[in-house]
């Protein structure tokens, strides 16, 4: 799932691309430049941290991290530079990174390492998006394979099949969390520094929709209608077939006049919807709804809950259910448990397919949404990180689907590795947490069969995947609840489990 899809939280705080939920606080430095990394040459570039007066090293970079940065060593401790390629010399200035590592600004570079590409960004290297759009498309699909490798060996759950990575096309990430200010009479719309606070005044953004996009300049306009001076918000930003739907999340309270140029600025960019939350904790209230927002799911159409999850890119979202049917190709139908659902990606269209599906999410208004055909579908609200499906509720079920928020489903997993249910399909947009949890199911006698990655956080160091898991009948149910069979038969829809 996605991290810039999920203002609900689902992702939390680190969300992909940027795409963060923004904290209230003074307005920084506007920036339109970004350093050159595709410059030849000992060049100067803009540092990357507002720092000057660390001491000032040359190194090499020998790897790239998990975040993408080029890692070097520095007195015995790692030292992360971005924007760098294994093989670069360059000169950088220190400051203390957290745990004991160094953060580098690069300064010079003494030689180049291979495997660099022009960024296709003008905004890369000072918006703190993307991360890794110099590396050239060999080097990038290959640093996606080891982190997936490495996630493997911490799960210690064997080696699946892997197939082919699949890479949303640029311009297809549907939903943008935004950063909104007003400094000086300016209006700023943009997202943050990486590891900073300045406020990158974005003019294009190549992962985002074109409907996105040309929200920046009428978001400008209105800005300076109504925001105070030195005031940030942060919006939502989600296009769909029915128009872009807005959720600005701050100020406080907003004012008669802010209300109506709200109002003129859903009219005047045609937006489908547009809502105001006070507070990330308080409830959403509409301010402008022209047009219902809906979002179409298989042969379903669910209204789609402002800052409602969904995945970020209908290419990603495609991609990952159509692994998720694969794996449920050419058998009986089955009863599946559907666990984080919601408004249905993968439960409604499995039960298209002719599955008898049972949904679960903590999403209220998601769960609300979820409409289905008729008995092979239903949804239940149920926090599932506080109470998981227990392995005991589980027995009625043939196989489950997961599809938890970055931080994973432990306390799922050790449920689902204490049942005996044959087939678990996991979706994750974490490979760190995907190793946590696929450990607990290898130790609960589960194996790992095949891997689909989906690069759906172009550019970025995140990377979703699905994977297929299939109880060993060598191993049987930890909880001991039921025999295992190699096929199991479909049960009576009519006997919902909880």
């Amino acid at each position: 799932m996605s991290a810039s899809a999920a203002p609900s939280g689902r992702d939390g705080a680190d969300d992909p691309c940027g795409v963060v939920r923004i904290a209230r606080g003074t307005v920084g430095e506007v920036s339109r430049r970004r350093p050159d990394p595709r410059s030849r040459g000992p060049r100067r570039a803009a540092p990357a941290f507002p720092r000057d007066d660390g001491p000032i090293a040359a190194v090499s970079i020998t790897a790239l991290g998990a975040h993408g940065d080029g890692v070097a060593t520095h007195e015995g401790r790692p030292l992360f530079v971005p924007w760098t390629v294994v093989g670069d010399r360059v000169t950088v200035r220190l400051a203390p990174g957290p745990g004991g590592t160094w953060r580098g600004t690069s300064l010079a570079w003494l030689s180049r390492g291979p495997g660099r590409r022009a960024p296709p960004c003008r905004h890369f290297g000072s918006c703190g998006g993307c991360t890794l759009q110099h590396l050239d498309e060999t080097s990038y699909r290959a640093w996606k394979r080891a982190r997936l490798d490495a996630a493997f060996a911490r799960a210690g759950a064997g080696a699946p099949t892997v197939h082919p990575l699949v890479v949303v096309p640029p311009g297809d990430r549907r939903r943008l969390g935004l950063a909104l200010a007003r400094s000086e009479g300016r209006a700023l719309v943009g997202l943050r520094a990486r590891h900073g606070h300045r406020i990158i005044d974005l003019e294009a953004c190549p992962v985002a929709m074109p409907a996105l996009t040309a929200l920046f300049a009428p978001l400008r306009a209105s800005l300076v209608a109504w925001l105070a001076d030195d005031t940030v918000v942060h919006a939502w930003a989600t296009a769909t077939a029915d128009g872009v739907d807005l959720v600005l999340v701050g100020p406080s309270t907003l004012s008669l006049g802010a209300r109506q140029a709200l109002a003129e600025l859903a009219v005047g960019a045609d937006l489908a919807r547009l809502s105001w939350q006070p507070a990330a904790d308080r409830p959403i209230e509409p301010i402008a709804a022209r047009r219902p927002v809906t979002l179409g799911i298989g042969p379903f159409t669910v209204a789609l809950p402002p800052t409602g999850f969904l995945q970020p890119s209908p290419t990603g979202e495609a991609a990952l259910l159509a692994a998720v049917r694969a794996a449920f190709a050419g058998g009986l139908p089955r009863r599946i448990a559907d666990l984080y659902a919601g408004v249905g990606t993968f439960g409604l269209p499995l039960a298209a397919d002719g599955h008898s599906v049972r949904a679960f999410d903590a999403d209220a208004a998601a769960i609300a949404a979820a409409h289905g055909p008729g008995a092979a579908f239903s949804a239940a609200c149920r926090d599932l990180g506080a109470a998981p499906l227990t392995a005991a509720e589980l027995a009625g079920f043939d196989a489950v689907v997961f599809d938890p928020p970055r931080a994973g489903a432990a306390a799922q997993a050790a449920e689902l590795a204490r049942s005996a249910v044959p087939e678990v399909i996991a979706v994750s947009c974490n490979p760190a947490s995907f190793a946590r949890d696929a450990s607990a199911l290898a130790t609960g006698g589960y194996r790992l069969i095949e891997v689909t990655p989906v690069d759906q956080f172009l550019w970025s160091a995140h990377l979703e995947l699905v994977a297929r898991f299939a109880r060993d009948p060598s191993c049987g149910a930890v909880f001991g609840l039921r025999p295992l069979s190699g096929s199991a038969a479909p049960s009576d829809p009519r006997k919902a489990p909880p």
